[in-house]
Parts: structure tokens; C-alpha cells; sequence
């Protein structure tokens, strides 16, 4: 039984590294782990070859079919773009595809999924589906594709389909909605004090228009205090994982977690505390993305509560199983295969016309909305 529990509790996890090669440490937690799968970020990505070997290692100690996740977005989360070419953003696609052609959407998801393809992935964490509110602006910077759920809707439904033809998973986020969001939750929990009824109509509307479509949605760290929830960040809300999302949206797929990591869930409730409300709340999967510390406090929480309660250990093994059935699922190709020298330079030329096209459509910023744009932190 604490063989299964173990086994549980890390294929519930999905994990960062320090570096462009594991470490002994590394190798050492993570054979003991056995997490469901990685995340790399840029301090991890040197080149196509560096990295398809560093994700063939990391996820040889992983539970079967693991997730080999990656952030790209286009524009400023791009984990790509040093080693391959820079995207353009999900904004300036979305404006040009509003005048000249939802193809450019699927172009955009098509050229991302060969990108990612080429490095060894098989998720990106993309599309955002917030929208582009006001009052998170100085936060999301141009990585919504629209002010509206009709605008986010048509720019991620032409993006997803991109990225399914090649074989690439896509992550809708961040469940409910950051647009109402002025602080970062990378440091802060955000407070979004939207109304239910407006949440439901305008926030939610692209997690309902696209519920079919999406083969992952990842939950956010904001708390909304004029809902059920409270002051909970969503995260660790049974309100927003189970009642909304797979009882009210109706969403069958696989729900991520964002950075368990980040200001917006530690300040709130300590890690152990955390990961166990997160799967009691009805997570598939936690991201932790950095450091093995709380990586191996969250995995000792998830058995030491699966240990103390009958009815806690009867989740945890629910959930493993049914993670380790849509990780199956999903990944039952394998490993994506490289690319040529050629075809990798080609695939980097498209990319590069693909921006200069964009850029060409209307879809760069005005000089006030790049002034208005932050640097995203390199978390998740």
C-alpha cells in the first residue's frame, strides 16, 4: 500500500529542473518522486538536441507517458525563442486575424506546436483566455488575444486546432479569469472582486464556448470575494475546480495547476497545506516548477495525508488513475521525433516571416501598450 501511495502522490506532481543537464541531486529526488512529467523553462534550453536529451532522461524517471511541458505563448512567454525564433504574440495575432483572416489563429498554434516538436514537448501551457481587461493591463501586458470572450474565443478555438494537428497539447489558463487581476500572482494572491453573474457571463464564457476543444485547463491563484469562494485562491478551491468547472462548465479534461511555487498561493497557505487542498479541491495535476525542496514537502504532504485518512487516500489513488488514463491518452504516440538541421532552419525562417507578416497586419503594439507591458517572471 505505501509503495501504490507513493507512486500516487508523485505522478501527481509535474516538476521543474535547475539546468541545461540533470544533476546527481536531480536524479537522485526524482527516481525517489516519480513524477508525472517536467517543466522546462529557459535556463533549461540551450538547443533542439540539449534539450530532447534532457527531456529523454528527465521523463525516464517519470511515471509512464509523462507530461514535457513548456510555456510558449508567443511573445513575452516565449521559452523558445533564443534557441529557435521569436513569436509574436497572442494580441497581435488575434488584431490581425480580426481583419485579415482566423487563419493567421491557426497559423500561430500550427507554427507553435512545430516549434515545441522540435525541442522534445508535448504540452505548450497556451492559450491564454483571459481577457484583456483595464485592470490587468500593467500585469498580462499583450499575452490576451482580446477584450471580449467573443475576440478571445475566435483567436483560441483557430489556435488549439493548430496545435492538435501537430500533435501538441494545448493548456487553456488561467481558470476563472486573471482580467480583473492588478497584482501579479507570481508574488501576490490577486483579490478580483468581479461579481458572479459578470464572471459567468464574460470571464468563463471562453472556458464554456471551448470546453470540447480544450485538452487541458490550468487554475489560477487569485481569490474572488464576491463569490462563494471567498478569500481561497482558486487553486485550492473545491467552488471553482468541482462545482464550476467540471459540474457547471461540464469540462472533462485535464485540470493543471498553475506554479504552486508563486507568491499568490505560498502567502496565502504553506505548500503541504496547498498541494492537499488542491487535489481534495479536484486537481489532476500540481506544478511545482523550481525548487526540490518544496517539491519533496508537497509529495511528503500528499503521503502523510493519504496515510492519516481513509477517506484522503481514497482520493489520492482516484486521481492518480484517472491522471495516468488521460496522460495515456494523450501522449500514447510518445516522444515527438527531430528534425534535420534543414528542416529545423526552415521551420525557424517560417516562424520569422510568420512575425514579420504579423507586423506588417497592424498586429505590433502602439508605443503606449508596449510602455503599459512587463516582463513575465520566468516561473510558469
Amino acid at each position: 500500500m505505501t509503495a501504490n501511495l507513493r507512486r500516487a502522490a508523485g505522478s501527481l506532481l509535474v516538476v521543474g529542473i535547475s539546468g541545461t543537464e540533470l544533476t546527481g541531486l536531480e536524479r537522485a529526488w526524482m527516481r525517489v518522486v516519480e513524477p508525472g512529467g517536467v517543466i522546462l523553462f529557459r535556463r533549461n534550453i540551450a538547443e533542439a538536441e540539449q534539450t530532447r536529451q534532457l527531456l529523454a532522461e528527465a521523463t525516464g524517471l517519470c511515471a509512464g507517458h509523462a507530461f514535457r511541458c513548456v510555456d510558449v505563448e508567443g511573445g513575452s512567454v516565449d521559452r523558445l525563442r533564443d534557441a529557435l525564433a521569436p513569436m509574436p504574440s497572442a494580441e497581435a495575432v488575434a488584431r490581425a486575424a480580426r481583419t485579415s483572416g482566423a487563419a493567421l489563429a491557426g497559423e500561430h498554434g500550427e507554427l507553435i506546436a512545430q516549434g515545441v516538436r522540435a525541442f522534445g514537448f508535448n504540452v505548450t501551457l497556451a492559450p491564454v483566455l483571459d481577457l484583456a481587461l483595464p485592470e490587468s493591463a500593467t500585469v498580462m501586458g499583450r499575452r490576451a488575444a482580446g477584450a471580449t470572450a467573443d475576440e478571445v474565443i475566435a483567436f483560441a478555438r483557430e489556435f488549439l486546432a493548430g496545435l492538435a494537428a501537430h500533435g501538441v497539447a494545448g493548456c487553456g489558463k488561467h481558470f476563472p479569469g486573471l482580467g480583473g487581476g492588478a497584482l501579479d500572482s507570481h508574488a501576490e494572491t490577486p483579490q478580483i472582486r468581479r461579481k458572479w453573474d459578470d464572471l459567468w457571463r464574460d470571464d468563463l464564457a471562453p472556458y464554456r464556448g471551448l470546453r470540447d476543444d480544450l485538452p487541458m485547463v490550468m487554475v489560477n491563484h487569485a481569490s474572488y470575494p464576491l463569490t462563494p469562494s471567498k478569500n481561497l485562491p482558486a487553486t485550492a478551491s473545491p467552488f471553482w475546480i468541482t462545482k464550476v468547472l467540471r459540474k457547471k462548465v461540464g469540462y472533462r479534461g485535464f485540470i493543471f495547476s498553475d506554479d504552486m511555487e508563486m507568491g499568490g498561493i505560498l502567502k496565502f497557505m504553506p505548500i503541504e497545506q496547498a498541494a492537499v487542498a488542491a487535489i481534495r479541491a479536484g486537481m489532476n495535476t500540481l506544478e511545482i516548477c523550481h525548487s526540490p525542496e518544496l517539491i519533496l514537502r508537497a509529495y511528503e504532504a500528499l503521503m502523510h495525508e493519504a496515510e492519516s485518512s481513509a477517506t484522503f487516500r481514497w482520493v489520492l489513488l482516484q486521481r492518480a488513475r484517472d491522471a495516468a488514463r488521460r496522460r495515456d491518452r494523450m501522449f500514447a504516440s510518445g516522444a515527438p521525433e527531430a528534425l534535420t538541421a534543414r528542416e529545423f532552419d526552415a521551420l525557424r525562417s517560417r516562424v520569422l516571416r510568420f512575425g514579420e507578416r504579423i507586423a506588417k497586419l497592424g498586429g505590433e503594439a502602439s508605443p503606449a501598450s508596449k510602455s503599459q507591458s512587463r516582463p513575465v517572471v520566468e516561473t510558469a
